[in-house]
């Protein structure tokens, strides 16, 4: 039976496309651009800080762009040297950028709003209101845009989102000016800069956070390792399965590896394939790599059977995962009830 020991499987799928419609990018990030520079331009002329922040964060989209264009490049190269998943991660990098930056503007924007909360200047409410209804039309051009890109891929979706909340920001903005245009509550501007902030927060908390789990090899959202080791158990002729590692090689890519035990006189090959397009229909994984191996075949008989005695199997004393691999690489999973 050697013949079907470390058998190893390697189904791949590479995710996202790196070249995923780069022109609706450039589209919205050129619109986004040359709007900017005219909000910051009549913000400072109408001493509106909510306005000022609103092209901040349009700032930060526009780099997020900028970063998502350049990830798409360097992930189309492909492997080779030292890096053997090639340059794909390359748009983890940008995404926990621009992550982090939000946050770090968020935090100054806020500060500035607390201030004005205090000590509110003028602020010219017709000329907010205005402006604030042309970037309405400005983010809804440019959220159309982006929602024609693949935003399977995590900066085209953070671009999206970053979009998105630009859109209800200046919302909240075009409120505040029509308060000061009809109220004279001119800290209606600083309470839009918070909603802003919040916003932001949001938004860069979500992508440090999803940044953070790929880079820490976190298995994707939604999937949940144990329950997925007690299905890959659960089928016939499979006796155990240890080693289990379910990471993402970037967004929409998601790496499975395991080690798989079979019954004395099953078919390695057969398990192998049942596994792989269970792990692909079931789970979308698509990438996996299993190492089967019959029960007994690792090494010598006396300490190779790591499973306990169950009804109708006869596996001598009782192993522990310990005596299999002197490093146990997460929890053994066996057929019928057992701890994680």
């Amino acid at each position: 039976m050697t013949e079907h020991a470390h058998s190893h499987g390697h189904g791949h799928s590479h995710g996202v496309s790196p070249d995923a419609d780069r022109r609706w990018l450039r589209a919205a990030l050129l619109l986004l651009t040359a709007y900017m520079a005219v909000e910051v331009v009549i913000g400072v002329l109408a001493q509106s800080l909510a306005l000022i922040s609103d092209a901040a964060h349009m700032l930060t989209d526009a780099v997020s762009i900028v970063l998502a264009l350049i990830a798409m490049r360097l992930a189309a190269r492909p492997a080779r040297g030292g890096f053997t998943y090639g340059l794909k991660r390359a748009e983890i990098l940008s995404a926990q950028a621009n992550g982090i930056t939000l946050l770090l503007l968020s935090v100054w924007l806020a500060y500035e709003a607390v201030q004005r909360l205090i000590t509110p200047p003028k602020v010219t409410g017709g000329l907010v209101l205005v402006t604030a209804l042309s970037g309405i039309v400005v983010n809804l051009i440019c959220t159309w845009l982006l929602s024609r890109a693949n935003r399977s891929s995590l900066n085209v979706e953070g671009a999206y989102q970053h979009i998105l909340t630009d859109l209800f920001g200046f919302v909240a903005t075009a409120i505040s000016g029509l308060i000061v245009l009809t109220t004279g509550f001119e800290r209606a501007d600083a309470i839009a800069s918070l909603v802003v902030v919040a916003l932001m927060l949001r938004a860069g908390t979500g992508l440090v956070r999803e940044s953070g789990r790929i880079f820490m090899e976190a298995a994707p959202a939604g999937v949940d390792p144990d329950a997925l080791g007690d299905h890959l158990v659960g089928q016939n002729e499979v006796v155990e399965v240890h080693d289990l590692h379910i990471w993402q090689i970037t967004s929409g890519q998601p790496a499975l590896s395991a080690h798989i035990l079979v019954a004395p006189g099953g078919d390695c090959h057969k398990v192998r394939r049942t596994l792989q397009e269970l792990l692909s229909r079931r789970y979308g994984i698509t990438h996996a790599t299993l190492q089967v191996d019959h029960l007994g075949e690792q090494g010598g008989a006396d300490d190779l059977l790591t499973l306990s005695p169950g009804p109708g199997l006869d596996t001598g004393p009782e192993q522990t995962p310990g005596e299999h691999c002197e490093d146990a690489h997460g929890p053994v999973h066996r057929q019928g009830p057992h701890r994680h």
